[in-house]
């Protein structure tokens, strides 16, 4: 976990990213996604990442309503945090969330995906102080640390209560509690944090109910 606010337009993003596919899995700022790499085209695409800027990104695969998939359109830009590469030329990586990302097109298929790509800003439509609520009200619905890891959950509620983002703080909830795909896949493109926070609140409100 970092408890800078990534998603700062200072950031500096590439003008095109490697891409990961992989089913059902999304990366969101500020979080790390540890990842065993061993295919030959992703063991290229490592090679490639670590010459140039240390970043990729993983291409959520999501089935479309024909039966067939195709790319989510928003992504997270991943920085190689570590990387332990085995005898057997397999990687052990850490992958950390930057900032979310918007595919443009893709202009490299083989032997990996090399996408364009653009930042995609979060928006606030309201006051701060209303944000502030809403990060208050997340939160507050966490699993009780006598119930959930212990020291692990209370050290995470510490944390959290100290970072001043509230879009970061959204994304960390997301990533450590969310484990429906179809929520996580909302809580991903959706650019509009009060609604990023409305849909974390009704799933975590949801699994409060569920205890």
């Amino acid at each position: 976990m970092d408890v800078n606010c990534q998603n700062h337009p200072s950031f500096h993003l590439p003008d095109t990213m490697p891409v990961m596919v992989l089913g059902d899995c999304y990366l969101f700022p500020g979080c790390l996604l540890p990842l065993f790499i061993f295919e030959e085209r992703y063991r290229l695409m490592l090679a490639h990442a670590l010459k140039t800027d240390r970043m990729f990104c993983i291409g959520t695969r999501v089935r479309t309503a024909k039966d067939g998939y195709e790319l989510l359109p928003v992504s997270t830009a991943g920085l190689i945090r570590a990387c332990k590469k085995q005898e057997d030329g397999t990687s052990h990586v850490m992958l950390q969330g930057m900032r979310r990302i918007r595919f443009k097109n893709t202009h490299q298929e083989k032997p990996f995906v090399i996408a364009d790509i653009e930042p995609m800003p979060t928006v606030i439509e309201t006051e701060a102080g209303y944000v502030d609520e809403l990060k208050d009200r997340a939160l507050d619905l966490l699993p009780d640390a006598t119930s959930c890891a212990g020291d692990a959950m209370r050290n995470l509620r510490t944390a959290l209560l100290k970072i001043e983002c509230p879009d970061l703080v959204c994304d960390i909830l997301a990533y450590h509690f969310v484990r429906r795909p179809p929520i996580q896949h909302s809580l991903l493109i959706e650019p509009v944090l009060e609604k990023r926070y409305d849909i974390l609140i009704a799933e975590l409100e949801r699994l409060q109910a569920e205890d």
